[in-house]
């Protein structure tokens, strides 16, 4: 079994920056894609940023340049990086990892932007 745990949200004013992490531990054999997505009330669940296993990433076009995916494969961990922070990035924020055939999912991490 493979658990995940988030960290790193919480309160930021417009323009601020927040850091989330999400590490995964458990039976671990092999982590290939790992990203983050969103769910702001009354919305659809929006895929924020992806990176695969060589590094390669993806954005949301609403977060591009100011959000950076990053990953630690000693640790099992993705990080998001966010800048530049705006009322309309508020969400819950939900890590996703590939661990060897499943994906499995963080707890979520509240982001609120709001001065």
């Amino acid at each position: 079994q493979v658990q995940l745990v988030e960290s790193g949200g919480g309160l930021v004013q417009p323009g601020g920056s927040l850091r989330l992490s999400c590490a995964a531990s458990g039976t671990i054999f092999n982590i290939d894609n790992m990203g983050w997505y969103r769910q702001a009330p009354g919305k659809k669940r929006e895929l924020v940023a992806s990176i695969t296993k060589g590094g390669s990433t993806n954005y949301a076009d609403s977060v591009k340049g100011r959000f950076t995916i990053s990953r630690d494969d000693t640790k099992n961990t993705v990080y998001l990086q966010m800048s530049s922070l705006k009322a309309e990035d508020t969400a819950v924020y939900l890590c996703y990892v590939h661990v060897d055939v499943r994906i499995y999912w963080g707890q979520g991490t509240q982001v609120t932007v709001s001065s």
